[in-house]
Parts: C-alpha cells; sequence; structure tokens
C-alpha cells in the first residue's frame, strides 16, 4: 500500500518499476516539465557537449553524483528546475546551452525523497559526466543548512536502490568531479567549461561511501 502514495502528487505514469523498489524506500513523484522544448534543448546538449546524437535523450548510468542545492526549500528547488529553459539568471553557465539545470532527484532535509525525472533521461546537473550519471540534489547548502542525519539516510537507501538495479561504478560529491577530467569518462567537448564546486562538503560523502560499502563501488580517480 505505501507504493501506492507515491503518485498522490498528480503523476499519470509512475517514473519507475514500482515493484523492484524496496518496502522502507518511499519515493515521492513530482515531475518537472518534459515537453517536446525540454527534449529538444536535451538532445542538443547531448550533442554538443557530448558528440552524442541520439534520438531519445537517454543515459545508461553508471555513476552517481550527489550535490546541494543551496536553495532553502524543495518548493523553490522545484520552481528553479521546473522551466526547460535556463533563465537570465543563470548567464554564467550559458555557454553550455539553453538546457535548465535538474536532476532525475531531489531529498528534502526531513529525507523525504522526490524524483522529477526518470532515472535514465539526461538532467544537467555535471559538467562532463551528466550522459552517464544520476543526479541526486539535496536541500542544503552546508553553512545555516547543512546536510542532515536524514539526508544521510536517505541518500544511503537511494543509492543502494539505484546501484542494485543499475551497474553504478561510481559514488561522487559534485565537488569530487574534477577527478574525472582525464579519464575515458569526460566527454565535455570544450575544455574550458568547467566550474569549481564544494558540495557537498567531503566529510559528508565519505561518510555516505562508508555507509555503501557492501556495494561494488570503484574508488575515485
Amino acid at each position: 500500500m505505501k507504493k501506492v502514495l507515491l503518485c498522490l502528487l498528480g503523476l499519470v505514469t509512475p517514473l519507475y518499476a514500482a515493484e523492484t523498489i524496496p518496502d522502507d524506500l518511499v519515493i515521492i513523484q513530482k515531475p518537472i516539465i518534459f515537453d517536446d522544448k525540454r527534449k529538444a534543448l536535451t538532445l542538443q546538449y547531448m550533442q554538443e557537449r557530448y558528440g552524442m546524437v541520439q534520438d531519445e535523450p537517454t543515459i545508461e548510468p553508471r555513476m552517481v553524483v550527489v550535490h546541494w542545492t543551496v536553495i532553502p526549500t524543495f518548493e523553490k528547488t522545484f520552481a528553479a528546475f521546473n522551466p526547460p529553459q535556463l533563465p537570465a539568471a543563470r548567464d554564467g553557465i550559458r555557454s553550455g546551452g539553453d538546457l535548465n539545470v535538474s536532476s532525475q532527484f531531489v531529498i528534502d532535509r526531513d529525507g523525504t525523497i522526490y524524483q522529477l525525472m526518470p532515472e535514465t533521461t539526461m538532467a544537467r546537473h555535471t559538467i562532463g559526466l551528466n550522459y552517464t550519471a544520476i543526479g541526486i540534489e539535496n536541500i542544503a547548502d552546508g553553512n545555516s543548512l547543512p546536510m542532515t542525519e536524514a539526508q544521510l539516510t536517505a541518500n544511503t537507501k537511494l543509492i543502494s536502490y539505484l546501484a542494485n538495479k543499475y551497474p553504478i561504478e561510481y559514488v561522487l560529491g559534485h565537488s569530487e568531479y574534477h577527478r574525472f577530467r582525464d579519464t575515458k569518462w569526460w566527454k565535455e567537448t570544450d575544455a574550458n567549461y568547467f566550474t569549481e564546486k564544494n558540495d557537498p562538503d567531503i566529510a559528508f560523502m565519505n561518510r555516505l561511501r562508508s555507509q555503501l560499502s557492501d556495494l561494488s563501488l570503484k574508488p575515485l580517480p
């Protein structure tokens, strides 16, 4: 019965295979707009940034990237991610394309997990790696809103589920994505398109990976 509650926010078609979700994992469906415009922008992003020409904006997940939003609430985060096109306020990353930023999942401060997009649809959240990375945003900023114990537990459960569903090899924080720049995984076509990140803090990521020690994860490059 618990999984029936996941559609209460108005989703018609679930974004996941419900029968595969463990009983102790609750994921609330809250899809952002993914219309023809967002699809076209995503396909354009994949072609221009990664040299990938596809009919559908799908990915084959091999890694999970954990972020914090800086935005203080889930509601404001959803409002920021929902428009298909990058708003004028984000001109700092406009050179990367007009596709708006987003992530497949957002975890609220109390550990509530929201799914905004299908796991295998590309979201713009990590330069160079979006084509193979599932993104998890957390409502936090590392200062007045530090990552919570509830978020640690929720990230652990969610990533464990994802790693049992897909051949996930790496779990990294956004602050660690630079370690992939000189590897086969990095597909960004513009060597100058890169931004420094500090989310989440390394202490949180080390705790998270220790919670995931039963998975067959590879060490970061």
